[in-house]
């Protein structure tokens, strides 16, 4: 292994463990990782969308250019014009090559953006669950300590001290700062 690849496993199992002593940290960076699939599903889909209306659009045109064709081939045959009724058949076979395969495209289309409209719900969805795990996670280390006395008998009774409101938002801002420099040094 050449020494980035140390260094940039020594960051990764770093992180690792980082999150997990911090797991409101790591529920957090699954947020925001979910937002942005969440963000990509949509990209996606809108993309999806033109794509569709371009190919009904194409579809419908060949359809009419078909039916065109098709009676240009009737007019020929009625005038007995058989030199144009060859070649308004083979264009007419053309074009409904050319229809048959816009239509296949679109079907393809339509399958993939149905099945990204489900991706996106489903991500919707567990990000909405994270969120409210986060949520609580965030309340329950906002709640107060509980009563010494109605503590069960496994807690140690020289625990230390809850800590002030200030001595918390300072220990919450400097892990998020390491947490910042950590995500820095892997970017590099």
């Amino acid at each position: 292994m050449s020494i980035f690849d140390d260094f940039s496993h020594f960051l990764e199992t770093r992180l690792d463990e980082f999150l997990k002593a911090h797991p409101h940290l790591e529920m957090m960076a699954l947020e925001e990782q979910l937002r942005g699939q969440e963000e990509d599903a949509i990209a996606t889909l809108a993309t999806l969308k033109r794509r569709e209306a371009e190919l009904e659009t194409a579809v419908l045109d060949t359809a009419k250019d078909i039916k065109r064709w098709h009676e240009r081939i009737a007019k020929a045959e009625s005038a007995q014009r058989f030199d144009l009724v060859k070649p308004a058949k083979e264009r007419e076979a053309t074009l409904l090559r050319q229809g048959n395969h816009l239509w296949g495209q679109m079907k393809s289309i339509k399958s993939r953006l149905a099945e990204t409209q489900t991706l996106q719900q489903q991500i919707h969805a567990k990000r909405q669950e994270l969120k409210a795990k986060i949520a609580t996670a965030q309340a329950a280390a906002q709640a107060p300590p509980s009563d010494s006395s109605t503590t069960g008998w496994h807690r140690s009774p020289f625990q230390s001290k809850p800590l002030d409101p200030l001595e918390e938002s300072f220990q919450r801002w400097e892990t998020e700062a390491e947490l910042e420099e950590l995500k820095r040094q892997m970017g590099k």
